[in-house]
């Protein structure tokens, strides 16, 4: 491809070669450069693309794409394109070297605190049981079509993510729902294309710290770049910082929530409890009309079904295509039922800061468990501030709390542990510690008494313990399946 039909409408600066030449390739890892291709010199957390420019040169790249000045041998033929910012460059190069396919799908993106994942899962149940093919970009994994990919980050790469556009229009997708964060929004990952609809799930003071947000004023501002880059906002109305997020919004808004201010909105909420089951029934009113259950527990769970609704009536779904979709959607690790008894019910979640943990627990106790047991571990080599919130969040909530391990990491696992007591500590929560987690999980089944909620908190979807640098299989169903399989007995 043309270089300067990969530059078209960007501004930049020409200072060294020619810009009359073909591209043979687009990359932003040094390790990948080949002969011909051009390379962008991309700043990271942890290293900068200028730093290798002399490198790639002298594998073959034959133009790069700076923001500074950068050192190179005088005797190579390069040309050199000088620009404000390579990462946001870097989206709208990718999206012309792919073709611009986001223009070929009708693009979906969520973001906020919490619900992206559920939100994005909600939607492409729906939507493909009215019959469209959709595809999906989040947290958990990739999807197009039959492949899926395990996801890196919650939103990739801006060149990865237009490859990924690339291979569902050539899949023959209608649609792609993609999961949105906000470092990704700080970062341009989005640029170079217009979301059809973005959605604002909530917001709340998290991912605030070194090589994330500098503070909760910047996190909000990053979420509100969505509503600059989208066709239809739609936003939670009950959030208190909703007008805040679509400050500047240049597109169309609606809302959804419980208020009698917002659009959409959902009326008469009645919990559902059955053995080894937890939901809630709602009706939607407003914008549409129907009455709903989902098979995941509190006010939540109601959110995530309203936003999902918000977003596919504008794809003129039918009203029993929604009912169905919600009622048998399921989404790895987020309040995801495990049937192990019909005398106690037993749940995965990916609570893993007090946060979640709290909204999660007080949740959990609208439904009057006899008792409400929290297993939980905390991860190493991450803020010791976070077990000691987790732990008095479960000592204040929970009526036993079983510590154990979740990803160590290069940090002893009993040292965890103790700082999660000292959370406890400020409680008169019970509790047991129960370093290894399968035998933990063992000790919460077998101990399970008539009418208990109990919930595994922290691992969610995730299918492994990182230990000494090393990721070891570890999925929690699969733990379960094999306790059973041992003959563990509950009561």
């Amino acid at each position: 491809m043309r270089l300067d039909e990969l530059l078209s409408g960007l501004k930049y600066t020409c200072i060294r070669g020619s810009m009359n030449l073909e591209v043979t390739g687009v990359v932003y890892d040094s390790r990948k450069v080949k002969e011909g291709c051009l390379f962008l010199c991309i700043e990271g957390a942890d290293f900068d693309g200028h730093s290798f420019a002399a490198e790639a040169v002298q594998k073959g790249a034959k133009v790069l794409v700076i923001s500074k000045p950068v050192q190179l041998p005088e005797e190579k033929q390069i040309t050199v394109v000088q620009v404000d910012n390579t990462r946001y460059t870097m989206a709208f190069i990718s999206a012309a070297w792919f073709g611009h396919p986001a223009e070929k799908l009708k693009v979906i993106g969520v973001t906020g605190t919490k619900g992206k994942t559920t939100t994005t899962y909600l939607v492409k149940s729906i939507l493909e049981n009215a019959g469209y093919k959709v595809g999906l970009v989040g947290t958990i994994k990739v999807i197009i079509g039959d492949t899926q990919i395990h996801a890196d980050n919650t939103t990739p790469e801006s060149w990865l993510l237009q490859k990924y556009f690339a291979e569902m229009v050539k899949a023959g997708l209608d649609a792609v729902v993609m999961e949105v964060s906000s470092q990704a929004l700080m970062l341009h990952r989005t640029q170079g294309f217009v979301f059809d609809y973005g959605i604002f799930t909530n917001l709340e003071p998290d991912h605030i710290g070194p090589n994330e947000h500098a503070s909760f004023e910047e996190y909000l501002a990053c979420k509100g770049l969505l509503f600059k880059q989208c066709r239809v906002g739609i936003v939670n109305g009950d959030d208190s910082h909703w007008q805040q997020v679509t400050d500047g919004h240049t597109c169309e808004l609606e809302t959804f929530g419980l208020g009698e201010h917002c659009m959409l909105r959902a009326e008469g909420l009645k919990l559902v409890h059955r053995p080894g089951e937890l939901g809630v029934s709602f009706h939607v009113a407003g914008l549409t009309e129907l009455d709903v259950e989902v098979q995941t527990p509190g006010k939540f769970s109601v959110y995530n079904a309203l936003s999902a609704i918000a977003i596919c009536r504008h794809f003129q779904v039918k009203n029993e295509n929604i009912q169905r979709a919600l009622l048998a959607a399921k989404v790895k690790g987020r309040i995801e039922m495990v049937k192990v008894s019909d005398r106690f019910t037993l749940l995965i979640d990916y609570a893993h800061n007090s946060m979640a943990l709290k909204s999660l627990l007080t949740t959990l106790r609208e439904y009057e468990p006899k008792r409400l047991v929290c297993l939980f571990g905390c991860g190493g080599n991450r803020s010791r501030q976070r077990r000691f919130e987790m732990g008095e969040v479960s000592g204040k909530l929970a009526d036993l709390t079983i510590i154990t391990s979740d990803n160590p990491r290069f940090e002893d696992p009993q040292a965890i542990i103790d700082d999660i007591k000292m959370g406890m500590a400020k409680t008169s929560g019970e509790y047991v510690e129960i370093c290894d987690r399968k035998e933990a999980i063992g000790y919460a089944i077998s101990h399970g008494q008539e009418g208990d909620i109990i919930v595994l908190a922290g691992k969610g979807h995730e299918d492994y313990q990182e230990i000494r640098g090393v990721k070891y299989p570890m999925d929690e169903r699969v733990l379960i399946q094999e306790l059973l399989e041992e003959g563990i007995e509950h009561i």
